[in-house]
C-alpha cells in the first residue's frame, strides 16, 4: 500500500517537470520587451484582477465555450445516434453531414460576421459547428462498431428497444463517445479563440487584441496561458468522466492499473 501511493505521488509530480523546467527557462530568457518574464506576466494577471477585467473575461469566454460545447454537442450526439441506429436515416444523412463536416469551419468567419456581427449568437454558432462533427463521427460509429454477439444475446435475454440501447448498444459505444468528447473540448477552445480575437467585444479574446494594439506583450501571453489552463481544466473533466463512466471497462481498468 505504502509503495503503491509513492508511486502514486511520483507519478503526479513527473508531470509538473516538463512545465517547470520551461518556466525557468523563460524567466532567465524572457528579457526583451517582446518576450515578458513570467513575472511580468503575473504582475499584469494581478493588475486586471485588481480591476475586475480577468475574472469577468474568463467568466464570459468560459459560458461561450461549454454553452456553444452543449449546443453543438447535444446535435452532433443526436444525429450520431440516429444515424448509428437507423440505416435509412445514415443513407439519407450522412452524405450531406460529412459533405458539410469537411468544410474548415472557421472557414466561415466572414459570413459569420454578416450574418451576426459580433454578438453572442455569432460566437455560439462558430463554437457549436466546430465541436458537432468531432461527436457526430464518434458516437456514430461506436454504435456502429458495438459488438453484435453482444446484441444477439441481450436479445434472447429478452432485451429490446430502449432496454437493449441502455444496457448494450451506449455502453459498448461510450468509449468512442469520450473520445470524441475530448476531441472536441479542444476544437471548442480552438474555435473560440478565433472568434473572440476576430468578432468580439468582450472576453479573452478580446483582452488580447487590444492588449496587441497597445503592445501590452505581457497581457497577451497572459491570454495564452488562461486558454491554455481552460484547455487542460476541460480535458481534466473529460478524464474525470472516462474515470466514472468507464470503470466497468477492461481495458480502462488495465490502464489505470498500470
Amino acid at each position: 500500500m505504502i509503495k503503491k501511493r509513492l508511486l502514486f505521488s511520483f507519478s503526479s509530480l513527473i508531470v509538473w517537470i516538463l512545465p517547470i523546467l520551461f518556466l525557468i527557462g523563460w524567466q532567465l530568457i524572457g528579457r526583451a520587451d517582446t518576450l515578458p518574464t513570467p513575472l511580468q506576466v503575473l504582475e499584469g494577471a494581478k493588475r486586471l484582477y485588481l480591476d475586475g477585467t480577468l475574472l469577468d473575461a474568463i467568466w464570459i469566454s468560459t459560458k461561450r465555450a461549454f454553452v456553444g460545447f452543449f449546443i453543438g454537442g447535444s446535435i452532433g450526439f443526436l444525429l450520431g445516434l440516429l444515424n448509428g441506429l437507423s440505416p435509412l436515416s445514415s443513407r439519407l444523412l450522412d452524405t450531406s453531414i460529412q459533405m458539410i463536416r469537411t468544410i474548415p469551419h472557421l472557414a466561415l468567419i466572414p459570413l459569420v460576421i454578416l450574418w451576426f456581427g459580433v454578438e453572442e449568437s455569432g460566437k455560439l454558432f462558430l463554437v457549436a459547428l466546430g465541436v458537432a462533427f468531432p461527436i457526430y463521427l464518434n458516437t456514430y460509429h461506436g454504435i456502429r462498431n458495438v459488438d453484435r454477439g453482444l446484441m444477439e444475446m441481450g436479445k434472447v435475454y429478452g432485451l429490446k428497444g430502449i432496454s437493449l440501447f441502455r444496457q448494450i448498444i451506449l455502453p459498448g459505444a461510450l468509449p468512442s463517445i469520450l473520445v470524441g468528447i475530448r476531441y472536441a473540448l479542444g476544437i471548442m477552445w480552438m474555435s473560440l479563440i478565433v472568434a473572440e480575437t476576430i468578432a468580439s467585444d468582450s472576453g479573452i479574446g478580446y483582452m488580447a487584441t487590444s492588449a496587441r494594439e497597445f503592445m501590452q506583450m505581457d497581457i497577451v501571453l497572459l491570454t495564452i496561458i488562461l486558454y491554455a489552463f481552460l484547455g487542460k481544466f476541460s480535458d481534466f473533466v473529460a478524464t474525470v468522466l472516462e474515470r466514472k463512466l468507464l470503470g466497468w471497462h477492461p481495458s480502462f481498468s488495465k490502464l489505470e492499473d498500470s
